[in-house]
This record gives C-alpha cells, sequence and structure tokens, in this order.
C-alpha cells in the first residue's frame, strides 16, 4: 500500500487539472495559434506562468485505484499489476482468465 499523503497529493493535482483545465488549454491555443501576435503570445505564457503548478497534466501519476500503487498500471483496468493477477485469478474481472500453456 503506498504512502496516504503520495495518494492524496496524487488527488489534490486531480481536483487542480480539472478546475484549471479549461483556462489552461484557452491559453496554450493562443500560444500555438501562427495568427497570434508577439504581445498576446507572451501574455498568455505569463497567465501560464501564473497557474498553480500542480494543475499541469504532466505532473499527474497514474496509480492503482485499490492500492496506490504508482508503477506497473494497466490503463484500461486502473490497477496495478499485481491486482491485476490477484483479481482476475479469483475470476473477479470478467474475461481475464490466467493463461497456461
Amino acid at each position: 500500500m503506498a504512502k496516504t499523503s503520495a495518494i492524496e497529493r496524487n488527488e489534490k493535482r486531480v481536483r487542480l487539472n480539472k478546475k484549471y483545465k479549461a483556462r489552461h488549454d484557452a491559453l496554450v491555443a493562443i500560444v500555438h495559434n501562427p495568427n497570434s501576435t508577439a504581445q498576446e503570445i507572451f501574455e498568455a505564457v505569463l497567465k501560464l506562468q501564473k497557474l498553480p503548478r500542480n494543475s499541469s497534466a504532466v505532473r499527474l501519476h497514474n496509480r492503482c485505484e485499490l492500492t496506490g500503487r504508482p508503477r506497473g498500471n494497466y490503463r484500461r483496468f486502473k490497477l496495478s499489476r499485481i491486482k491485476i493477477r490477484e483479481l482476475a485469478s479469483e475470476g473477479q474481472i470478467p474475461g481475464a482468465t490466467k493463461s497456461s500453456w
């Protein structure tokens, strides 16, 4: 099980990302627009820098929904490889079977 503080920190980043996503996307659109003037781009970059650092999508980390494990996660299930193996062996994941040959 991951440290509770690490899990909470990541959840805070998810909340901030959702809160500032529209504002961030609008400013990035101005920066990448070829018709924007240099002054508009400069002002948009300054506004981007004033946004909270933890609101950036780059700072998010995929974690296991059950254990909070930061590594070895499958996006499709939002679970770590360890929990997927346990749940699949128990028959809790529909369509997933343990392979053997």
